[in-house]
């Protein structure tokens, strides 16, 4: 199942690769998509339903991210 995020704070592909990497490493998350344009658009791939706040606290580990959903 795919859902559509946005994630803020989201700057560089440097930024894209040390968030993928995290999110990537929850065991519910098969892959994850981040565009810089438009900035932090988000498309994560889960084997099961997570909420934007189980997200957030993986997002956590990390400084300066937050994310939401877009519907």
């Amino acid at each position: 199942m795919k859902q559509k995020f946005q994630i803020n704070g989201i700057g560089c592909s440097g930024c894209v690769a040390r968030v993928k990497k995290n999110l990537e490493s929850h065991p519910s998350i098969d892959k994850v998509e981040i565009a810089l344009i438009p900035r932090g658009a988000t498309i994560i791939t889960i084997n099961e339903a997570l909420s934007v706040e189980e997200l957030q606290e993986q997002l956590d580990e990390l400084i300066g991210y937050t994310i939401t959903v877009i519907n």
